[in-house]
């Protein structure tokens, strides 16, 4: 696990913009772009080549292997660069992958991780430039995960690969890791006319659901090597059980595949059906036995569930949908920043980090699209604002420690991903780009631009 160092960031809570208060859109947009820039700028000063940006030390770091790069904030920027015409950083970030991108690395990297992030977004540069070498890259990557599911008993993939050896370990999984592929190993197949990456992720579905109960619920860990869940308790859509379900829609809207829209119509009915409960009004989700549908475990939750909003309303259930994303619209309101964990009965803080988490603007940009509700836009607003307010340092964005101090207490880290979500959600809500297609757009779960890019 990275160290991270404990300060005290400047600023404060942002107030909920009135509906018909906000700034001109376009005016939103630059706001957002010259944010990212101010990110951005930070870490090609500091951390250029480095995964990531240590932006209160000013330095850079390392994600998957700590003596090696793989220039994951680079990869991870190439389409909100596109989308956002930065030509210039675009291009320079092109020059540097193709000197710099080899996989060929004695170490064990995170097939999941690897896969949302790296795989996803040189394939998602490879449209965003027409450059072939992406591509590449991201079937040459894919090949040295790909032991992860060809040596399983089950089908169902391992945690961990070695990129060089392709050795594999540790079999004790969950659902978000083992069916969190299917876009990009499915787009990998249509790409290069190859069906084993599409056929290994639908094998790793497979493995899970020989599993569902009678009742349509699905477990939450997994051993791939018995091919069985590991205890009782249902926690969708929270993690580390979420993008399972959001890849199965994924599977159906952008892949056309049939099997992945009944999986998706049976887990999603079981949910709606023995895990809803609502609080003072609010909707959530409770964990429960997924062999019976009794409730257990604690009353929490976590931020990254708040995507199930946008996820639940694409699917065709927009009621539930839009009052999950107004339960988490309380918690903004409460915190200005979004906590790691909350007790859904009373709001009240489990965890106070934020590790500059996009779910919540990621329900906020689908809902928007799916909807054209001002209330979504009026939301990101009033999320870009408060992390602006809160996060922002002089070498960029920091996560957050704890969301209750004033100041609030803030990590020396920024996350990769936020180059590819946070910012890139925020500005296409506003922005009206003109090489983004709103109306045929697909994205994975870390934000990669997977359809719906315009030349």
């Amino acid at each position: 696990m990275r160290r991270r160092s404990f300060i005290h960031g400047v600023g404060a809570a942002a107030a909920l913009p009135l509906l018909g208060a906000l700034p001109a859109p376009k005016t939103i947009a630059a706001q957002v772009r010259d944010e990212f820039l101010h990110v951005w700028n930070g870490y090609k000063r500091f951390a250029w080549g480095y995964d990531e940006l240590r932006p209160l030390s000013g330095s850079g770091s390392n994600f998957f292997i700590p003596s090696h790069s793989f220039g994951l904030s680079i990869i991870e920027a190439l389409d909100t660069l596109y989308v956002m015409e930065l030509d210039d950083e675009l291009e320079a970030c092109v020059t540097w992958l193709r000197s710099h991108v080899d996989f060929d690395v004695d170490g064990n990297v995170q097939m999941f991780e690897a896969v949302i992030r790296m795989v996803a977004g040189l394939l998602s540069g490879y449209y965003a430039t027409g450059e072939r070498f992406l591509l590449d890259a991201s079937r040459d990557l894919a090949d040295r995960l790909l032991p992860c599911f060809t040596k399983s008993p089950s089908g169902a993939p391992y945690r961990f690969a070695n990129l060089r050896t392709g050795a594999v370990s540790d079999p004790k999984s969950n659902l978000a890791e083992i069916g969190s592929n299917v876009l990009e190993f499915g787009d990998l197949s249509r790409l290069t006319g190859d069906p084993k990456y599409l056929q290994a992720s639908m094998r790793a579905y497979e493995a899970v659901m020989k599993n569902v109960s009678p009742i349509g619920l699905l477990g939450t860990n997994f051993d791939v090597e018995k091919g069985a869940f590991i205890g009782t308790d249902d926690v969708a859509p929270d993690e580390p059980a979420d993008s399972f379900y959001e890849y199965l829609w994924g599977g159906w809207q952008m892949l056309e595949l049939q099997r992945c829209r009944e999986w998706y119509r049976r887990c999603t009915d079981a949910i709606l059906k023995y895990k809803v409960v609502r609080v003072d009004g609010r909707l959530w989700f409770q964990t429960v036995d997924y062999t019976t549908g009794a409730p257990m475990g604690k009353p929490e939750l976590t931020e990254l569930s708040s995507f199930y909003a946008e996820l639940v309303a694409k699917g065709g259930e927009p009621g539930v949908g839009a009052a999950f994303f107004d339960s988490w619209s309380a918690v903004l309101d409460r915190y200005a920043i979004i906590p790691t964990v909350i007790d859904y009965r009373n709001l009240s803080i489990v965890a106070p980090s934020n590790a500059t988490r996009p779910e919540y603007a990621n329900s906020a940009f689908d809902l928007w699209f799916l909807t054209r509700e001002q209330k979504y836009r009026a939301r990101a607003y009033q999320y870009f604002g408060n992390l602006r307010a809160n996060a922002r340092v002089p070498n960029g964005y920091a996560d957050i420690g704890d969301v209750r101090t004033r100041p609030m207490t803030l990590l020396d880290h920024f996350p990769a991903y936020s180059f590819s979500e946070n910012f890139k959600y925020l500005y296409l809500m506003f922005a009206d780009s003109p090489r983004f297609d709103s109306s045929s757009y697909y994205l994975n779960t870390e934000g990669k631009i997977l359809r719906g890019f315009k030349r």
